[in-house]
């Protein structure tokens, strides 16, 4: 067992892996990674599908067969990704058991083609639940305006959602009404709200990029000295509206009731910028019942040589405030940041689909 990975885990951060495929799954690679690396969950994209289907020959044969039964590219891809996200929800089925649901989860995403079709999303969310049939997975789906109508809706349906391509502050807290109104329509609708389970995924070294990207472009001494710092601020800010809403009257009507808080989760946690410390988007978001859904460098850099130096408190949400009134100061506009972030990562997930389709259908064309 990793040392560092079981303290971060024991000040009550939930370590869920970044990335899924065949090849770890039928390794025991996965199951590796559950056992001695305290990970508790699984977290894919259309991009970890696109690689992990076009890298290795594990999916051939079911690929072949899909073709004689003369699956379209669109089928194939669900058949593909539903199979291995089953898979894993069912080898994190005891974490689940074990945590009262809390963890042991497979999250999956609807296609990205549906991030601004509302009633399109919901169908495909319930299909996908539906296909996957196990109760510990999360569907993800993107907190766009029209992800935000999608959310309440799938979660009024009893489906656990992880929110996912959250960015601006302003928008989280649309995410978390979504999700009260959704407990709250799953409560009129006679459903168990114990059994729904939810994480809103706010994404942190892609802030950084795009913040740092501009203050380059600032001559100013002050803009290098805020470099690699939004990221880091705009989860603490999160974190601090999470402490309000969740303390509300309107919640604690639901908790009565058996809902669980949506449990905040740190994605994109990878750094990307070399001259940053590889573990500071996991030291610097130490805080209970979060999630940090790493890919496996920055899981194997956190084991080797992470840190707990400590956990968010309110003096952190001072200097994260702080932050943002120097970052303004220098004419960082923050709304159009977030507004250029969602755009981007929409955009890239597109790109991954559409490569994903392009190998699927190759592979069909073979078969």
């Amino acid at each position: 067992m990793s040392e560092r990975l079981q303290q971060l885990s024991a000040a009550g951060v939930s370590i869920w892996l970044d990335d899924l495929s065949r090849t770890r799954l039928e390794s025991g690679d996965l199951a590796r990674l559950i056992e001695e690396s305290s990970v508790t969950g699984v977290t894919t994209n259309p991009t970890i599908f696109a690689n992990a289907i076009s890298a290795a020959d594990d999916y051939d044969s079911a690929i072949a067969e899909l073709g004689a039964s003369g699956a379209d590219v669109d089928s194939a891809i669900e058949a593909l990704t539903t199979a291995d996200v089953a898979e894993a929800a069912r080898l994190f089925r005891p974490v689940f058991d074990s945590t009262d649901g809390d963890d042991g989860r497979a999250s999956i995403e609807v296609a990205p083609p549906l991030a601004h079709d509302a009633a399109g999303t919901v169908a495909s969310a319930k299909a996908l639940w539906e296909r996957v049939g196990e109760p510990n997975a999360m569907i993800k789906i993107p907190a766009t305006e029209a992800g935000l109508t999608a959310i309440s809706e799938t979660i009024a349906a009893g489906i656990s959602v992880n929110v996912t391509l959250v960015f601006s502050l302003t928008r989280y807290r649309h995410v978390v009404e979504a999700f009260l109104q959704g407990l709250e329509k799953a409560r009129a609708a006679g459903h168990d709200l114990s059994t729904i389970r939810s994480v809103a995924s706010v994404f942190v070294s892609r802030v950084d990029s795009e913040i740092d990207s501009r203050l380059d472009a600032i001559d100013d001494p002050k803009a290098a000295e805020l470099k690699g710092k939004a990221g880091i601020a705009n989860c603490v800010l999160a974190h601090e509206i999470h402490s309000q809403l969740f303390t509300s009257e309107r919640f604690r009507v639901l908790e009565l009731a058996g809902a669980r808080p949506q449990r905040l989760l740190w994605a994109s946690t990878g750094v990307k910028n070399p001259d940053y410390a590889d573990t500071m988007y996991v030291t610097g978001l130490v805080a209970p019942n979060t999630v940090n859904t790493m890919p496996e460098p920055t899981m194997e850099a956190f084991a080797d040589h992470g840190e707990v130096t400590g956990q968010i408190t309110s003096e952190h949400y001072r200097a994260a405030d702080e932050v943002f009134d120097a970052l303004a100061r220098l004419g960082i506009d923050y709304a159009d940041v977030m507004t250029v972030l969602e755009k981007q990562g929409l955009e890239k997930f597109d790109v991954s689909w559409t490569e994903l389709q392009e190998t699927i259908r190759t592979a069909l064309d073979r078969s």
